[in-house]
């Protein structure tokens, strides 16, 4: 699986850098996903510009990356997901669960925005 990771302080991009997201790619994608959160990367960007075919196995990886953020206060963010991609989300009716948004700016100022509400909430 060729994939590049950007290390911030606040969160990273991990950019899948293959054209299929599909059973032979979603269990190292879950690995990474894991390793990332394991080292305290609680939020995380998944660039998916690359990827033009996603199956059941992809979405479960991308659900993994969810939770793992999610159990440890953070948040999951979805970018450059094709208009394929975005419509398998839709009828699996992950939508509502998932967080995608078109670009890495706009995921960075969701990011944020989510560690605001967390630090009034803990208030």
């Amino acid at each position: 699986m060729k994939f590049t990771v950007d290390k911030k302080e606040r969160y990273c991009i991990f950019k899948l850098d293959e054209n299929r997201l599909d059973s032979i790619i979603s269990a190292n994608l879950k690995s990474e996903l894991v390793i990332l959160n394991q080292e305290g990367y609680r939020n995380i960007i998944c660039d998916l510009s690359e990827v033009t075919f996603i199956d059941s196995s992809g979405l479960s990886a991308l659900l993994i990356g969810h939770r793992l953020c999610k159990d440890s206060n953070g948040t999951f963010v979805l970018i450059g997901c094709n208009d394929s991609t975005i419509k398998l989300v839709k009828i699996s009716q992950l939508d509502t669960i998932l967080n995608i948004v078109p670009t890495e700016s706009e995921a960075t100022d969701f990011i944020l925005m989510e560690e605001i509400e967390r630090e009034i909430g803990n208030e």
